[in-house]
């Protein structure tokens, strides 16, 4: 159905030519679910970008052939392309918030695209866009279809997103991330909506995911990518029960799970390479634990490796290829925490309740409130996480930002959040300010919570000018340095623009803006949501390290409960508001009480293949 024939991507910047896309080739199939999986940089979103002739205004295909049946689609003139985008094949894109305009109701969004690329109108197109929202999880559709993207939660806008493309439906679908922003129950409804789809319709999909769960749930064929290049390509049972390249091998030991609980995560020493440079051997070569001489000088070429392709030298001969598994890691166990948990809890919430006023008519007079949180109290020790998990639209944000005191102006705000005894909700000028020194959040969307205008060097050094004065110019840079070296950065990336990185990267940035000033609590709302299952090790490897070493606490706001068994002390499951159950990791995740739990836990996605 697609068919991908050594596709070059460059791309034009000031660092010189940047080969995003190094001759990549692939095959999908009518019906069929493909995955692309790698680290964040290494090509994914560009490729499919590139699909749908998409790219930059710096970008450009340097070479390959893109077959979607007869049709050579980087040949297709822009009318003809246009029909394609949306008719034939559909895009699901990383980041909703930008995706969507801001001055539209979502509504009309999807009716504008129904409209477009099928033959209903008016009426039985708006019908078809509430039919939609409803297939897609969000609840009250006939409601919710005349809101405004800026109302709506993440993954609530992620499903709009869904809505707006499926509505179409298209032959073929690129799914960049589809579900990063969702809560596991709503992400298991859009992934068995998806393979209905499938099998109703013979859809081909192209998934792009950095999920290995989900990967091997729903996909038939993996892709592995890596600085470009496509690394490792085999079925999936091939991939997860047999991962040939030492890169995959080491993507699948990053995972965290209860069983490595006070352990070290395997994380992948340095980043991927600068796409610039002029590669002269393995790309994989400086960051792997079995390379030699020979790789640093020779390009691996796309191997037969039983029944996968893997680009290895060890593959070059039957003998090598037979001593394909890597031993474990030995596991680093931490240290018992250096700075013990106090007897007084850092921070206690206590009945708080969040309502947001719903105006109406000409003058926006105030026709009642909405309860986005409702009566919520729990408490948070002195170096402690405690993980707010529940389904999308649940209230989980909203209690952060409310807490860090973002939702004064918009929001009445009940209750109290006790800081080391202080009530944040009753500061104001200066003492606000320097709570907020000890207190700072995460956001869920790293794109919009980065200025667009500041590089990454004043984005990190502005929290510290702030709130941090007493440093001088000297003593900043150098913690910028060694924050860079934390997440993963590499330092020539301090004198970027965020819209220089990928969605991965950015994230890795607004953590590092977290971290700069030395909190003493830090609010994550979905911190790892974007990022790849190795950099996600080395993050949560960092924040375990920070929580052992000085004390920090964290409010951690995610749907993945497998960081949630890695990281958490504590677990609150929060539905439509309120807090259903909270405990201890081993009671909740072991033995839930509540029917709610019990939902939420039977939606996790878990590697295990027949």
């Amino acid at each position: 159905m697609l068919k991908i024939d050594d596709l070059k991507v460059v791309l034009d910047a000031e660092a010189g030519l940047v080969r995003a896309i190094d001759g990549l080739s692939l095959a999908i199939r009518r019906g069929e679910t493909f995955a692309l999986v790698g680290e964040s940089g290494c090509g994914k979103s560009m490729t499919a970008l590139a699909l749908m002739r998409l790219l930059p205004d710096n970008g450009g295909v340097a070479g390959g052939r893109v077959q979607l049946g007869e049709h050579d689609l980087l040949a297709l003139p822009e009318a003809s392309m246009r029909a394609v985008r949306g008719g034939r094949i559909g895009m699901i894109f990383q980041e909703p918030a930008t995706s969507l305009n801001p001055v539209m109701r979502v509504g009309d969004q999807i009716v504008e695209a129904i409209e477009a690329h099928t033959d209903l109108r008016g009426a039985a197109a708006r019908a078809k866009a509430i039919e939609w929202l409803g297939k897609v999880g969000i609840p009250e559709p006939a409601r919710r279809i005349d809101e405004y993207p800026f109302r709506l939660s993440g993954g609530q806008k992620q499903r709009v997103m869904i809505a707006m493309t499926l509505a179409c439906e298209p032959d073929f679908l690129i799914a960049d991330e589809p579900t990063t922003a969702l809560d596991v129950t709503i992400q298991a409804q859009i992934l068995e909506l998806l393979k209905r789809l499938q099998k109703e319709q013979g859809m081909g999909l192209l998934l792009i995911t950095h999920d290995l769960a989900v990967v091997a749930g729903m996909a038939q064929q993996v892709a592995l990518m890596y600085a470009g290049q496509i690394v490792e390509l085999a079925s999936a049972q091939e991939f997860f029960e047999r991962p040939r390249h030492p890169y995959a091998q080491a993507l699948l030991r990053a995972l965290p799970d209860s069983a490595k609980r006070g352990e070290a995560l395997t994380a992948i020493a340095g980043t991927v390479p600068p796409l610039h440079e002029a590669f002269t051997g393995c790309r994989f070569a400086p960051r792997c634990p079995r390379a030699w001489d020979e790789c640093r000088s020779t390009p691996p070429a796309l191997l037969p490796a039983g029944a996968a392709q893997v680009r290895c030298l060890l593959y070059r001969d039957t003998a090598a290829a037979a001593a394909d598994a890597v031993p474990a890691a030995i596991p680093l166990r931490y240290e018992a925490p250096r700075v013990a948990a106090e007897s007084r809890p850092l921070l206690q919430v206590r009945d708080l309740r969040v309502r947001f006023p719903i105006r109406r008519g000409l003058l926006q007079r105030e026709h009642g409130a909405f309860v986005a949180v409702d009566g919520v109290s729990f408490e948070i020790p002195s170096g402690r996480t405690l993980a707010l998990v529940g389904e999308s639209g649940c209230g989980k944000t909203t209690t952060g930002k409310a807490i860090v005191q973002l939702l004064r102006h918009q929001a009445r705000i009940e209750g109290q959040a006790l800081f080391e005894g202080q009530d944040l909700f009753a500061l104001e000028g200066e003492a606000l300010r320097q709570a907020r020194r000890s207190v700072q959040i995460v956001f869920q969307d790293p794109f919009g919570s980065l200025d667009p205008r500041m590089r990454v060097a004043d984005i990190l050094e502005e929290g510290l000018l702030a709130l941090r004065p007493e440093l001088d110019t000297a003593q900043r840079r150098e913690r910028l340095q060694r924050l860079i070296d934390q997440i993963g950065l590499r330092p020539d990336w301090l004198q970027r623009y965020p819209h220089e990185f990928s969605g991965g990267q950015r994230q890795r940035i607004a953590i590092a803006r977290a971290l700069a000033v030395e909190p003493r609590l830090i609010v994550c709302d979905e911190p790892t949501s974007a990022l790849d299952v190795s950099v996600q090790a080395q993050i949560l490897n960092l924040l375990r390290e920070l929580q052992r070493d000085t004390g920090v606490s964290y409010l951690f706001i995610t749907h993945n409960i497998g960081v949630v068994e890695y990281i958490a002390d504590r677990v609150a499951v929060m539905q439509r508001g309120r807090i259903e159950e909270q405990g201890s990791v081993d009671e909740v995740l072991g033995a839930p009480r509540s029917e709610y739990t019990r939902t939420l836990l039977a939606a996790v996605p878990r590697i295990a293949l027949a």
